[in-house]
């Protein structure tokens, strides 16, 4: 074992067989015979195997953390060219029947539609654009609501941004315009799957209301002297 005074920073050996184990004991530095105080418990004590087995932890890297630290690539933009004032949904949904559905709702509605295929696309895209829509299925490349990715990083947005997009969460859980559940899961509207042919219909009616509800904030805040 090799051994340094703290008081006057000489260093000397003691060889290994003539160190007790598994206690702490002292000795005099050769050069200023100042007291070392040496403790080999912590190095006699075995690991349990519990200790042996657990694997060092390491910070994982979300989906959202990745994205978010990736660097510039023109190729993630969702569109080429959109023109002022036009109006753009992010369609997360991976059910091919489904999402033709609602595509078709937003074509009739005069949206620009993309639809990414995993939650990686859709954030890479959110880097570059602020959709004014984004319909998410409360599963979509995931099989636990609670960890949507895509969910998370919209409930993350400052609000200045997130006011200004209407999120339409999709699921089989919960009723149809359930305010409630829209309230918790931090969403503009609910629509239950089996209404999906109603989907139209539905989005219309919230828009509508989401509409008159910013009307009125934003003449307050016009008020306030805020915006």
């Amino acid at each position: 074992m090799n051994v340094v005074c703290e008081q006057c920073q000489g260093k000397f050996k003691i060889p290994d067989e003539k160190i007790p184990k598994g206690q702490t004991f002292t000795l005099s530095c050769p050069k200023c015979k100042n007291k070392i105080t040496i403790d080999t418990r912590k190095a006699a004590s075995p690991l349990s195997k519990e200790e042996i087995s657990k694997p060092e932890t390491v910070s994982e890297k979300t989906i959202i953390d990745e994205v978010g630290s990736g660097t510039y690539d023109a190729s993630e933009k969702p569109f080429d060219f959109v023109e002022e004032g036009a109006e753009t949904v992010l369609l997360c949904e991976t059910d091919s029947a489904i999402r033709a559905k609602i595509r078709s709702v937003f074509k009739n509605m005069g949206y620009n539609t993309t639809e990414p295929e995993t939650a990686r696309d859709a954030l890479k895209q959110m880097r570059f654009h602020v959709f004014d829509l984004v319909v998410l299925n409360e599963t979509f490349d995931t099989k636990d609501p609670d960890e949507n990715n895509v969910l998370m990083y919209l409930d993350r947005l400052s609000m200045s941004i997130r006011r200004n997009i209407f999120i339409v969460l999709l699921t089989n859980k919960f009723r149809t315009m359930d305010n409630m559940a829209a309230f918790n899961k931090s969403v503009n509207i609910v629509i239950n799957l089996k209404n999906i042919d109603e989907t139209e219909k539905i989005l219309k009616t919230g828009l509508t209301d989401n509409i008159a509800f910013y009307k009125v904030f934003k003449e307050l805040l016009a008020k306030t002297g805020r915006v």
